[in-house]
């Protein structure tokens, strides 16, 4: 994972919450309000997070019933698991992408987003398995190491009885 994309993930991400909620929604609503709001929202991400959860996975087990690879039921099922993480996690920043990941309709963009993402990534891992790269210098890959044989006759087909004379007389 990019060094940039960690940072992002726990440092901005977390200060642009707090800026959020110390500068934006806490003067607008008052301290009690803005904790109290942010409780219900967990809460009604919890709940939206267990009703998704169901739909996706009775759409996971028709699909495996019908005989079929459920690809997009996995892709939304981890959306689901991620919307539902957003949610319940304090911030209204990270609530409106665990709504937007929730939603069915916002959903389907972001599968076809991550989709076709995943398909280029595999199609260049493909590819990049071809090539072969040199290895570094002053590294030995050659490997001393002993071997013993151990030798063993192959068993003896049982004898067979001669093969059968034909009755049909020569022409």
């Amino acid at each position: 994972m990019p060094l940039l994309l960690l940072i992002a993930i726990f440092v901005v991400i977390p200060l642009a919450e707090l800026y959020v909620l110390l500068e934006v929604v806490g003067p607008a609503l008052g301290a009690p309000l803005t904790i109290a709001l942010l409780v219900a929202d967990s809460l009604a991400g919890a709940w939206l997070m267990k009703s998704q959860g169901r739909v996706v996975w009775a759409r996971f087990n028709e699909t495996l019933r019908e005989g079929r690879i459920p690809a997009r039921e996995i892709v939304d099922g981890v959306l689901v698991i991620f919307g539902g993480a957003f949610l319940i996690t304090p911030g209204f920043l990270t609530d409106i992408v665990g709504v937007l990941l929730l939603l069915p309709p916002t959903r389907a963009l972001f599968r076809r987003r991550l989709q076709k993402r995943l398909e280029l990534r595999a199609v260049s891992a493909v590819g990049g398995a071809r090539r072969r790269r040199r290895p570094a210098p002053g590294y030995d890959y050659d490997v001393e190491g002993t071997a013993t044989e151990h030798y063993e006759p192959p068993p003896t087909a049982p004898e067979l009885p001669p093969p059968a004379r034909s009755r049909r007389p020569r022409t």
